[in-house]
């Protein structure tokens, strides 16, 4: 599979039905390392998009810090970045669709998101799409931009 060149603003303009193609058709990519712009995307296409992915990066999430070393993530929340809410980091089997994804498992590393399992795909490089999960109930998608 070769990484399409693509930027955080042409997935913002995908439909869900595109996103999930390109989700499907995506190598797992390496678990990423460092610090990442996260954009929220709740439904591909969606007009307010833009405005309500905004917002949410303004007064809740950020994006997400990686130390692959270690197999850990922490997410950057509230507008002043802070730090908090673990994940393990690690490759594994999509819940998805076939094939591997890098999953990121809060179960046993936070109370508050414990319920709460992502999983990532690099889209392009250094841009991996993630969906995130309430239980096995897919919530959302989201980009990490490196």
């Amino acid at each position: 599979m070769t990484i399409q060149v693509l930027k955080t603003q042409d997935l913002m303009h995908m439909s869900q039905a595109e996103l999930d193609e390109l989700y499907k058709n995506s190598p797992t990519g390496t678990i990423p390392e460092g610090n990442s712009k996260g954009t929220v995307v709740t439904v591909g296409g969606f007009v307010l998009m833009e405005v309500i992915s905004l917002l949410i990066s303004l007064i809740a999430w950020e994006g997400k810090v990686f130390d692959s070393d270690r197999k850990h993530l922490l997410n950057k929340i509230t507008p002043f970045k802070i730090r908090l809410i673990e994940a393990e980091v690690y490759k594994g089997e999509s819940w998805f669709c076939d094939g591997e994804s890098i999953i990121l498992d809060y179960s046993k590393t936070s109370f508050l998101a414990q319920k709460i399992r992502d999983e990532i795909r690099e889209v392009a490089p250094g841009i991996y799409l993630g969906n995130a999960y309430w239980e096995k109930t897919r919530v959302l998608n989201f980009i990490l931009e490196f």
